[in-house]
């Protein structure tokens, strides 16, 4: 089976993507190895999406249907229950194996492929739990597919590490299921959710969030029977005295989610070391040309509107490749500078820019204001004053191509905190 551009993932990435590239004349094949197409959004039934892309506030299950709908108006290819196994470069593109529910092992020739298979949770063996290993832990994105798809309460004395918008989301969920929350735990001294999730999820139902606090005894023979959290120090260090016992019958994983990039073993591709996802320039194109990476595949989003956006542009990328039109000579280092946790993209293709980008990327500190400075060597090529910055939330900077001095210096983003 041949086609112009092969979708890995059937999510809000994925589907965006193939519609864009369809919308430009390619051919399109998605695989998606869920029953369904829609990823993670057919168990968000919280409201929240679509404030961007649709002007109101829709549930995940309704904001995926709407895109659902547009995928199936176009008629674009897909497979469901249908697992990438392996990618193989060839001289005319790729070949790539998969297996299946349906068809048995196959292989597909195409062009270029989009890797849009979203992001997974960190798990307890991850983050190293001290404790016993009872039943009861679980991450949190699975608890809520139990929850909310499955019909499942997962415990009725709950307590959460990790302040992510899935643990926020879930602590005020379990709590209108009856569930009695003891309370989030945080090892930072921030929370990593977005302000909107901590007020409604927390604040509002009374919640308690324990910052600069993390896990450090788990207690159960078959269930799980209590937990211990301690406060830490600079170092992230427990201090000792500061303990805190509660019992508890589930611990639900709040603790980070990481780019699904497991279809790239087998090449030579080039990851960044924070997003853990691949290193991308404008068009969102990997090292290996004719790879494209979009979504939570590429690095983990606080909003799925930013998802579809991402991936729309990603779509028009992947087919201004397949049709010849990119150019891809000299790549100029956008860099992560003072204050700044990484940027999106790391590379830019100058003989490939026309018009703006859009840089994304999120800060290491929260501050009532401060300023984004690019610079181009020692000079200043772009300020932009910020007020309410948050780790947990995506920021957002368009570069202008008139603004380069030169392409061949790197820029450098920093963000300079300015004192009240």
């Amino acid at each position: 089976m041949k086609t112009d551009l092969l979708v890995i993932g059937g999510g809000a990435a994925g589907i965006a993507a193939a519609l864009e590239a369809s919308a430009q004349g390619l051919e399109v094949l998605l695989l998606e190895r869920d029953t369904q197409l829609g990823g993670i959004l057919n168990q968000c039934i919280h409201n929240g999406f679509g404030l961007h892309v649709f002007k109101e506030e829709l549930t995940g299950p309704e904001y995926a249907e709407r895109f659902i709908h547009m995928f199936h108006d176009k008629d674009i290819a897909y497979k469901l229950n249908t697992t990438v196994l392996d990618i193989r470069k060839e001289d005319a593109g790729f070949v790539v194996s998969a297996s299946s529910l349906q068809e048995g092992w196959l292989e597909l020739e195409c062009r270029a492929i989009m890797l849009a298979s979203g992001c997974y949770e960190r798990t307890r063996g991850q983050i190293q739990l001290p404790g016993d290993r009872p039943k009861g832990v679980m991450p949190a994105g699975s608890a809520q597919r139990y929850l909310n798809m499955d019909g499942y309460l997962v415990g009725k004395d709950v307590f959460i590490l990790g302040s992510g918008d899935i643990g926020l989301i879930m602590a005020r969920r379990m709590k209108l299921e009856g569930a009695n929350v003891h309370g989030v735990a945080e090892i930072m001294p921030h929370s990593n959710g977005l302000t909107r999730n901590i007020v409604q999820c927390l604040h509002d139902y009374d919640i308690p969030l324990f910052l600069s606090h993390t896990v450090t005894d788990i207690r159960g023979k078959d269930r799980l029977e209590g937990v211990t959290i301690q406060q830490v120090d600079e170092n992230w260090k427990p201090i000792s005295g500061t303990d805190k016992h509660f019992s508890v019958d589930t611990l639900l994983l709040s603790v980070g989610l990481v780019p699904d990039t497991m279809v790239f073993e087998s090449l030579d591709i080039a990851m960044h070391p924070v997003t853990k996802g691949a290193v991308v320039d404008q068009h969102y194109q990997t090292s290996i040309p004719g790879i494209f990476a979009c979504g939570n595949a590429l690095h983990v989003h606080d909003l799925v509107d930013y998802v579809t956006e991402e991936s729309r542009r990603a779509g028009r990328a992947a087919a201004r490749y397949v049709k010849g039109l990119s150019v891809r000579q000299k790549r100029l280092a956008l860099n992560s500078g003072a204050n700044i946790h990484y940027t999106l993209p790391q590379y830019i293709d100058t003989a490939d820019f026309n018009g703006v980008i859009s840089c994304m990327f999120r800060v290491t500190k929260k501050a009532e204001q401060g300023e984004f400075v690019i610079r181009q060597g020692d000079r200043i090529i772009q300020r932009k004053k910020a007020r309410f910055l948050a780790p947990a939330e995506m920021e957002q900077l368009d570069l202008d191509q008139t603004m380069l001095s030169d392409h061949e210096t790197p820029l450098t983003l920093d963000f300079e905190v300015i004192r009240p």
